[in-house]
């Protein structure tokens, strides 16, 4: 899913050359020699010995910046290549140069060890090859810490690998950085998972801790997300995570408004009309949520959510018509037919819907009603039956 996004950086060549001898201390020119033969051990112990000696010493910093770069030894390259530059720009050239190669070599081996680990079958490997990439690109974020684009590969990597909350640092990296439309989707998609988890977790414990949690987490999204619609107005993924989010906040009313602006950007967008259908349902908006559903399942007439729904807006707008008519005395047959004509054109969807997804109990019981009320009691009969089978 993501191996497209991770891009190889060009290298630069950095090499090192040794400067001058005369007014260097002991320390500097034994470093020196000892960087020539490529004894970085000894080398490293000179610099130690001269920064101690001279906190501002830096070429020593530098020194040994580039010592610990040629071990691999990154964050300490990093924060000596710092020190150097927090004394003097004498080295300023050289260290950049540095950072530059070291940053592109980990960006490249980070996406060499993602495609290696996309290419393999066995699991084993690939996590191998995964935690690999990972660890590139975490040392390029020491070298580069504002790198949108390492940040964003390391956040692809692990969300590769379901480490869903070790990619909220990175991503929220590359959007303070950036503003990356990537970093928005995937930040929300992370955040309405873990609240709607959550929210699950409490129907089944009633932990109000969860609950509390889950809210926590809409909120967090829904104030993330409203900064990318402006950013990112025409993007429906942004849309539909903040128009969920809404309703998990139960803020119905902002959500009607949010899949509505879906629909009318998107109109042949099944999930937007699916959903704004499933609010206009609950607020017994049934002529407008029998808009929303009839238009979804033209566009997917396989849509079983929305044939479920569109069975239910008929059923709850035939009740409702027919407590109106209780309530007002009206026995005609006239009106009679009026509710009666909803549980007719409920009853075609709710029979394609149990023959889409047979095991659900729920939906036979409805079944069963819709047959007992239009008379058809054998049907009804078996529609229980098959239901309470389903519940044993």
């Amino acid at each position: 899913m993501y191996r497209s996004k991770l891009l190889l950086a060009a290298v630069l060549l950095v090499g090192f050359t040794i400067t001058g001898f005369e007014c260097a201390s002991t320390e500097i020119t034994s470093a020196k020699l000892y960087i020539q033969q490529k004894n970085y051990t000894k080398a490293l112990e000179a610099l130690q010995k001269e920064v101690q000696k001279n906190p501002k010493s830096d070429e020593g910093y530098y020194l040994l910046g580039y010592v610990d770069g040629e071990l691999g030894n990154y964050k300490d390259m990093v924060d000596a290549y710092d020190k150097s530059l927090g004394i003097s720009n004498q080295f300023a050239k050289n260290i950049n140069d540095a950072k530059r190669y070291y940053w592109a070599q980990l960006f490249n081996q980070g996406v060499g060890y993602f495609q290696k680990g996309s290419n393999t079958k066995d699991k084993d490997s690939t996590r191998v090859y995964y935690d690999k990439s990972i660890n590139a690109f975490k040392q390029a974020v020491y070298i580069e810490p504002d790198s949108i684009e390492t940040n964003k590969n390391l956040a692809f990597v692990y969300m590769s690998e379901q480490k869903y909350d070790d990619a909220i640092e990175p991503l929220q990296k590359i959007i303070d950085k950036g503003n990356s439309e990537d970093g928005y989707k995937y930040l929300g998609e992370i955040y309405y998972d873990k609240a709607t988890k959550l929210d699950a977790k409490y129907k089944s414990t009633k932990n109000v801790e969860d609950s509390t949690q889950a809210m926590e987490y809409y909120n967090k999204n829904i104030a993330l997300l409203q900064k990318a619609r402006k950013l990112y107005p025409s993007n429906s993924e942004i849309l539909l995570l903040l128009s969920n989010s809404y309703i998990g906040a139960h803020e119905i009313t902002v959500a009607m408004d949010a899949f509505k602006a879906g629909v009318q950007q998107e109109p042949n967008n099944k999930y937007y009309r699916y959903n704004y259908g499933v609010l206009l349902l609950g607020n017994k908006d049934y002529k407008d949520a029998e808009e929303q559903f009839l238009k979804a399942i033209d566009i997917d007439p396989d849509y079983q959510n929305a044939i479920y729904n569109m069975a239910v807006t008929y059923v709850r707008w035939g009740a409702e018509l027919n407590k109106e008519a209780i309530d007002s005395g009206d026995t005609t047959s006239a009106h009679s037919e009026v509710y009666m004509e909803k549980y007719r054109k409920a009853l075609p969807y709710l029979e394609k819907v149990v023959k889409m997804k047979g095991d659900n109990a729920n939906m036979w019981e409805l079944l069963g009603r819709v047959y007992t009320i239009l008379g058809h009691q054998e049907k009804a009969k078996e529609a229980y039956s098959k239901a309470d089978q389903l519940r044993k």
